[in-house]
């Protein structure tokens, strides 16, 4: 009876220790993770962005929620790393598994803490990052690189896209094909009145040309009380824009919350339109909070070792090559799932999966 009684004390004092423990190099590593990540970004655009300081100061802050969620698996499995290393290093673990405190037990507070920052990580991925994003996107074009045309909006139905005197309305944009679905241009003359709309099912790139198919070509004259509309099959028009001018209009999932997307899925879907990029992207907002949960539990194996003399620097090494492995699959993945090749669900889990298997494969190797 006191025996037990005396594991419970050792189970809570050494959780309470783990978990400070733990908490404190987590939030150390998010610290130096994220200001490294900022510093670098700054370094690296600075002379691109001309602007007065305030303006860049606020262009940054925006930044912050994006890079503190793209920095926190990372500094989940560093602070599992210094965590149960220095508990290795000054036989405290030792102690531990003396007392019949298996490496499972030592480590379930660690994963409990590391569940809970991935469901915050998703709070953040899902409300902060998407207006912070919208805004800081809007900052870039209008306010730094002066160049308000290539500001786009998107909602969970469209996206516009303005360019010189037209405006365009896209449903969804692939520019990998060169391809557009359901698509609205606006025609204006210099004083804005609208003149033309040509509106296709599908525009398609070829050569120098954009071809379209079934839709109407509408005039707007000021000698017609009416509106001229004329249905095509078929027609080449020639447009300013190429692909990858386009290129920035292709929906970024950051500026979309899970919602938001997921209605943008169901509405594109309805009317027949290709959403599998963006079911990767609804899928992939959800592996990424996950990744949390991954990267601690890959860092326990090599947290563990009898010699403790290089087993932390080892360590390190050794999760930062996985880490790297870890990107390696989530592009291959991505890219994947995202030319059809793999369903949206399995193109994003797949990387986790692997990760998390070779993570449990390294923990049932290790020598009790």
């Amino acid at each position: 009876m006191s025996r037990c009684f005396t594991l419970k004390c050792v189970f809570s004092i050494a959780d309470r220790y783990i978990t400070k423990e733990y908490l404190k190099f987590f939030l150390a590593s998010l610290t130096i993770f994220s200001t490294l990540y900022l510093v670098v970004d700054m370094l690296s655009n600075i002379w691109q962005l001309k602007a007065d300081s305030a303006t860049l100061w606020t262009y940054y802050l925006y930044k912050i929620p994006n890079i503190v969620y793209l920095m926190t698996p990372a500094s989940c499995l560093m602070a599992t790393i210094f965590t149960i290393s220095i508990l290795s290093r000054s036989n405290e673990l030792i102690a531990l598994f003396s007392s019949g405190i298996s490496l499972a037990r030592v480590a379930l507070p660690i994963l409990m803490i590391t569940s809970i920052i991935a469901v915050c990580s998703f709070f953040v991925s899902d409300r902060l990052v998407p207006p912070a994003t919208r805004k800081q996107n809007y900052i870039l074009y209008v306010d730094i690189l002066k160049r308000p045309n290539e500001y786009y909006t998107v909602k969970t139905n469209k996206i516009w896209y303005r360019s010189k005197d037209l405006i365009y309305n896209i449903k969804t944009f692939n520019p990998q094909k060169g391809l557009m679905q359901g698509l609205t241009i606006y025609y204006f003359d210099p004083n804005w009145h609208l003149v033309q709309l040509i509106t296709a099912s599908e525009a398609r790139f070829e050569g120098a040309n954009w071809r379209l198919s079934n839709g109407t070509v509408t005039l707007f004259a000021e000698e017609n009380s009416f509106p001229l509309t004329q249905p095509f099959s078929e027609k080449t028009i020639t447009l300013d824009e190429r692909p990858g001018e386009f290129q920035e209009i292709d929906i970024d999932n950051n500026i979309m919350t899970v919602s938001e997307l997921r209605r943008y899925i169901r509405k594109n879907k309805e009317a027949a339109l290709d959403t599998v990029r963006y079911e990767v992207a609804y899928h992939g907002k959800f592996s990424f909070a996950f990744v949390s949960f991954v990267m601690a539990f890959l860092g326990i194996p090599f947290s563990v070792s009898k010699d403790r003399s290089g087993s932390f620097a080892l360590g390190v090494g050794v999760c930062l090559f996985f880490v790297f492995i870890y990107w390696t699959l989530v592009s291959i993945g991505m890219s994947l799932g995202s030319h059809g090749t793999l369903p949206p669900v399995l193109a994003a889990w797949l990387p986790n999966t692997f990760m998390l298997g070779l993570s449990i494969f390294f923990l049932l190797r290790l020598k009790k």
